[in-house]
C-alpha cells in the first residue's frame, strides 16, 4: 500500500473511503464467493480474514494519528 500524508479531515475521509473500498473489493468479494460454496470452514476463514483486515486498517489509522513526538 502506498504511503500518503494526510493534512486535514477531508484527506482523511478520502483515505478512509478508498481503503474501505479496497477492503470490500478484496476481502468482501472472497467472502461472497466462498459463501456460495457452502463450505463452513472456508466461510469462517474468509469472515475472519475480513474482520482482521478491518482491525489492521483501524490500527494503522490510529497509529498515524498518534503524535510521534
Amino acid at each position: 500500500m502506498e504511503t500518503m500524508v494526510i493534512n486535514n479531515r477531508e484527506e482523511f475521509a478520502q483515505w478512509a473511503i478508498e481503503r474501505a473500498n479496497a477492503i470490500i473489493v478484496e476481502q468482501g468479494s472472497a467472502l461472497a464467493t466462498i459463501a456460495r460454496s457452502g463450505d463452513e470452514a472456508q466461510l469462517s476463514g474468509a469472515a475472519n480474514a475480513l474482520g482482521q483486515t478491518i482491525v489492521d486498517t483501524l490500527l494503522d489509522a490510529f497509529d498515524c494519528l498518534v503524535d510521534s513526538d
